[in-house]
């Protein structure tokens, strides 16, 4: 049997972002892209190059970083959103611009104010002007989950007449449920007279948990690619899950007459690199990359697996990247094998000045910590090019003390555009007392929406790993730390996430 392709298109970078606190520097989406890249993921949507200056430059430099994925910008349907994409995409090796208008009626009347004959008339000139900079243009009529299939037709013929080369079907809201959403896209497939000289893609999300079995029963009847995340990344409830899409469609190869060409084996590597940049942890029992993914308690099933693996097991964690964690580096390592171990790791540095900045920090963890593992080195890596973006506030001491019966005491020293604050405070712990210093010195009026702390490896000495969200004024940042000591990895978080809100500018959301 000939297998079709199954094209998987990703848009961590994107709509992943769109997660409240998940914003990416420039740096961070290009070493994710990297790592798609490696997975061999098709198209990764980069970014929204009109939203702000920060977007523009973080698509161009994917664009100008990516080989062998297609770099894909998102825009309206209108000129100034097309031509800002073309233009951050002209260093790709392959381009795609993705352009889209809303087409259910409560998006038309509510959001648009206009009319469904000016709707496909914006549409229609949206993609012939996408083409002047690529000839790969995908157009998405926003919510026709709740689109009238009629109007559905009438739009995506004439997109495709103007040279749209893939249509995506987006369930925006999350609202369909499979059997109803795989016959919205065989209808569309069988009515629309030019279907066959595009490629129909679905983009689900997960507001009511189906953006996954959404996707499959797409696949089922007819759409060649999926619009899908790392680990689920989006906003609200999510997209659909990259790994999950992937791996349902190769397990169940007697179902689905397509595959992918995703290496499956950095599916893993990728998700954590994903969940360490944006501090979105993941869930344990998250299918796939989750910790206990592939662990089994019952006495019943450990017999079974141990008897013969497939009787619990329907894939195996080693083709989707899970190992045990690698102790290559330690003390007495040199400079070498840690840049050596670092690239392995899909880590690269741009200058001697930022391999001397992590290797002095790796050396730094070696005296804390015996076994240094390939998360661990991940950790660190991350938590480097924090500390070199943007850092107006810096941490420069911190001594907390907690004792029964006793408040907790924390004594903090920051030093603000090259001027340092002292600060002592009490607090119900040692974090609550540290937290409580810094706002001292810094009055930021930031409400705390997150406290979350996740051991990077096993062992008493592992290294914590602390994400911290805060909120201002409509704001939501998420900071992250790591270090041995959970109070100054804690310290570490707060201060990243308040570097954020000073120095971020505000970005236009793309269905606004």
């Amino acid at each position: 049997m000939n297998r079709e392709k199954l094209i998987i298109f990703d848009t961590t970078l994107r709509d992943g972002e769109q997660s409240p606190g998940a914003s990416m520097t420039r740096d961070e989406k290009v070493r994710i892209a990297k790592a798609l890249e490696k997975m061999r993921v098709d198209v990764i949507e980069a970014g929204f190059p009109v939203a702000s200056p920060g977007d523009f430059e973080a698509v161009k430099a994917v664009a100008e970083t990516i080989k062998d994925s297609i770099v894909c910008a998102l825009a309206r349907a209108k000129d100034i959103d097309i031509d800002r994409a073309g233009e951050a995409l002209k260093g790709a090796n392959a381009a795609r611009i993705h352009t889209f208008i809303a087409t259910s009626p409560i998006h038309m009347k509510e959001k648009l104010r206009m009319e469904p004959d000016q709707v496909v008339e914006q549409a229609v000139r949206a993609v012939k002007r996408a083409r002047q900079y690529t000839d790969n243009v995908e157009f998405s009529p926003e919510d026709a989950g709740r689109s009238d299939p009629d109007f559905l037709c009438r739009i995506i013929e004439a997109v495709i007449d103007a040279g749209a080369g893939t249509v995506n079907i987006p369930d925006t809201v999350g609202y369909n449920l499979p059997h109803q959403f795989g016959a919205l896209v065989k209808q569309l497939i069988e009515r629309v007279p030019n279907a066959d000289q595009a490629v129909f893609s679905v983009h689900c999300h997960n507001d009511l948990g189906l953006a996954v079995a959404n996707s499959l029963s797409a696949v089922l009847n007819g759409a060649r690619q999926v619009e899908c995340t790392i680990n689920g990344l989006g906003e609200r409830a999510g997209n659909a899950s990259l790994e999950e899409i992937v791996m349902a469609v190769r397990t169940r190869q007697d179902l689905f007459p397509c595959d992918t060409t995703v290496d499956a084996t950095q599916i893993v590597p990728t998700s954590r690199l994903v969940s360490g940049i944006t501090g979105f942890a993941v869930q344990p029992n998250k299918a796939i990359v989750g910790a206990n993914a592939f662990a089994h308690e019952s006495g019943i099933h450990q017999d079974g697996v141990l008897k013969r693996r497939e009787t619990y097991e329907i894939m195996r964690a080693e083709d989707v990247g899970w190992s045990a964690n690698r102790m290559v580096l330690g003390k007495h390592s040199g400079r070498n094998a840690f840049r050596t171990r670092l690239k392995e790791l899909g880590v690269e540095f741009a200058s001697e000045a930022d391999v001397n900045n992590a290797f002095a920090r790796f050396k730094e963890l070696a005296d804390k910590k015996h076994e240094i593992f390939d998360d661990d080195l991940q950790a660190l890596v991350t938590d480097a090019n924090i500390d070199a973006e943007n850092e107006r506030l810096k941490l420069v001491a911190l001594k907390a003390s907690s004792e029964t019966g006793e408040r907790a005491e924390a004594k903090v020293t920051l030093r603000l555009d090259n001027e340092e604050f002292k600060a002592n405070e009490k607090g119900a712990g040692p974090v609550d007392a540290v937290f409580k210093a810094i706002e001292k010195i810094i009055k930021s009026e930031a409400q705390l929406q997150l406290y979350s702390v996740n051991n990077i490896t096993t062992g008493t000495d592992s290294q914590g790993e602390v994400t911290v969200r805060l909120m201002k004024g409509g704001m939501i940042v998420n900071g992250q730390g790591a270090d041995t000591d959970i109070v100054i990895a804690s310290a570490k978080a707060y201060i990243n996430a308040l570097n954020k809100i000073m120095m971020r500018t505000e970005r236009a959301h793309p269905q606004v």
